[in-house]
């Protein structure tokens, strides 16, 4: 966006606004900053589809450039068609708003000029030697004008620059190549995913990290009472490490899970019956009989918060349709972390650890780190259910992590301070203040995948291939 005039930002703006009305119904796309008047009847989400909208918003900008063509012209308004609105949301999904941007508005490119040819040669003998034992600079200049030579033909070849020009660009462009060829490889790896940018988190709900492991303790399943190992899904706050959403599952963990965690981290929890008064909602700033009102019922004093970006790792579960919609849906960022890039997860990672040695160790059914270090039966030893073990959790999470002493995760501004989760998470409310927004029963309906639906007269529904 920086390399845009001051007046083309506003045209991308005002472009952006006309996007969002389309997709959500708002202006702003968010439904608490709504206009009065919106959403009007011919954007609204609940009875027009997304063809039908953008029809209207076709039909809206060219009565109004029929109205006013000056106006039109100058707004960059006066050709739009469906075709174009659809570029301009699958530009704005891929590159953000500069997407929505007209490519002359941008600045020409500075630097070496190469054709289109030699560009695509440099791509292809980079991934080539990233699998390969190291060459010199010599051998990749070779293997270029092969490679244009083979694909696009000898007349193609004297388009190439020279040798110091190819070794500069090189450089500007990959790097040094003094490195070893293993450590390029996973450099190289690990640049897919990097921002360039050192990221500090600086209040709730920035960064959550969003992980699972096997629980580390045998429990019995509900239902026959045999031991069984259940996996952890767990959601930290990265500013306040507090403990926001955890959820229990005895098979591995499904997109369906990491969206009901998701919503776990947006909803208050309740008040459980054998929870005392001091394990209720606490923080400074709001009475507690206010977001009782707001949530319907009484609420533990556990922080709960909008996430801007989700951390995980590179699981399937984590990379699928149905959790892209659900980033949509929830407004939210969800990033898997960099390759070989330990540092962006480590909190969860710690979190794990710090739980183990001061819950899960001391429990009957522990199996321990390694199998070498494991008792002589822990599937004996397992007397908790999975219920008894959830609630076990939710009770140590809400009375003793969120109100433990940090020691090497005390803030930057009181680094010798006495700090917790909740004192942090206070903190935070007393500097910038604390949005009340508690989302809506729909949304849990709203975050389950769906399926398509084939309908036979005589042999009834079929959902993912199977006749129900």
């Amino acid at each position: 966006m920086e390399d845009l005039l001051q007046i083309k930002r506003r045209h991308v703006m005002r472009r952006l606004d006309h996007i969002r009305e389309v997709e959500t119904g708002f202006r702003s796309g968010d439904p608490f900053a709504a206009l009065p008047h919106e959403p009007r009847p011919q954007y609204d989400t609940d009875t027009t589809t997304m063809t039908q909208r953008r029809l209207a918003k076709v039909e809206e900008l060219r009565r109004a450039a029929a109205e006013d063509p000056e106006r039109a012209k100058e707004l960059e308004l006066h050709r739009v068609s469906l075709r174009t609105l659809v570029r301009w949301d699958m530009g704005r999904r891929r590159f953000g708003p500069v997407g929505l941007a007209d490519d002359r508005w941008l600045r020409e490119a500075t630097g070496h000029r190469v054709t289109p040819a030699v560009r695509e040669a440099l791509y292809a003998v980079r991934e080539e030697t990233l699998h390969r034992a190291k060459i010199s600079a010599k051998a990749r200049e070779r293997l270029i004008h092969q490679y244009v030579r083979e694909v696009f033909g000898p007349e193609e070849c004297e388009r190439i620059p020279g040798y110091d020009t190819l070794r500069t660009i090189w450089q500007e462009w990959f790097g040094s190549t003094g490195a070893r060829a293993r450590y390029a490889r996973s450099a190289a790896a690990a640049q897919k995913n990097t921002t360039g940018r050192h990221v500090v988190v600086h209040r709730p709900g920035q960064v959550v990290a969003l992980d699972t492991t096997v629980l580390p303790v045998k429990v019995l399943e509900n239902v026959f009472g045999d031991p069984v190992s259940v996996h952890l899904t767990m959601a930290l706050d990265v500013y306040t490490h507090s403990i926001v959403a955890f959820r229990l599952s005895l098979v591995s963990d499904a997109s369906i899970d990491v969206a009901m965690v998701l919503r776990d981290v947006m909803m208050p929890l309740p008040m459980r019956p054998d929870w005392g008064k001091d394990m209720e909602w606490a923080y400074p700033g709001i009475p507690t009989t206010v977001v009782a009102d707001f949530a319907g019922h009484e609420v533990a004093g556990l922080p709960f918060l909008a996430p801007e970006t989700v951390t995980t790792d590179h699981g399937a579960v984590y990379r699928n349709h149905h959790l892209v919609e659900v980033q949509r849906v929830i407004k939210a960022n969800i990033k898997p972390s960099r390759v070989l890039r330990p540092t962006d997860k480590q909190a969860v990672e710690r979190a794990f650890g710090g739980i183990q040695s001061l819950l899960f160790a001391i429990l009957p059914g522990y199996q321990g780190v390694d199998t070498a270090d494991r008792g002589v039966d822990p599937e004996a030893d397992a007397c908790l259910t999975v219920a008894e073990m959830e609630h076990l959790i939710a009770t140590w999470i809400v009375k003793v992590w969120q109100n433990r002493r940090f020691d090497s995760y005390a803030p930057s501004w009181d680094p010798g301070g006495d700090h917790s989760p909740n004192s942090l998470f206070a903190a935070a409310m007393a500097q910038g203040g604390f949005s009340l927004r508690i989302p809506s029963a729909e949304l849990y309906y709203q975050l389950l995948p769906t399926h398509r639906v084939m309908i036979h007269g005589k042999r009834g529904v079929k959902i993912k291939n199977v006749r129900r």
